[in-house]
């Protein structure tokens, strides 16, 4: 069974997930109105992750005989600047979704929670493709600089991403 202080973060990180993959997708809209197709796909595949990480958290508390307590959700922000401050935003998020990682875990561990160690363990791996990811995009997006041909060029590879199935 799950602590009441475990339950009650699970259900705010819901929420965040939730929020993330609502981030994303305001962050897709963005590039999908500039025109700039795999910047967008990049963002909404990014979007569906995120939902699939609330819905494990989501999955994980019906297995523990937990109570789901849907919060409610943030709205996005609506505009957004360049490239780089737009990529500097996700792996600001993605940090701050580790944290919350971090913390969920720290707290499995002082309630000597091993089913959810183990559970947390699948997202503790996860944030650091997450930022792997996101820093890898902002490192491209520096490197062109002011070269057009370099964002198209950053478009078409992010425009390449498949849709994971996540297990």
């Amino acid at each position: 069974m799950l602590s009441q202080r475990l339950l009650d973060e699970m259900n705010t990180q819901i929420k965040l997930e939730l929020y993330s993959g609502y981030l994303y997708l305001a962050m897709s809209a963005h590039f999908d109105e500039a025109n700039w197709g795999g910047f967008a796909k990049w963002l909404k595949l990014q979007a569906k992750e995120e939902q699939e990480h609330a819905l494990k958290f989501y999955e994980y508390i019906h297995d523990r005989n937990g109570k789901v307590t849907l919060q409610a959700i943030d709205a996005p922000p609506s505009q957004f600047g360049t490239p780089v401050e737009i990529f500097e935003e996700v792996l600001r998020h993605e940090q701050s979704v580790t944290a919350r990682i971090n913390l969920l875990y720290s707290i499995a561990v002082e309630d000597k929670d091993y089913a959810s160690q183990e559970f947390l363990n699948w997202f503790v791996k996860e944030q650091v493709e997450e930022e792997k990811n996101a820093t890898m995009v902002l490192d491209w997006l520096k490197a062109a600089g002011d070269s057009i041909n370099a964002m198209f060029q950053i478009n078409a590879m992010l425009g390449q991403r498949e849709d994971e199935e996540e297990d």
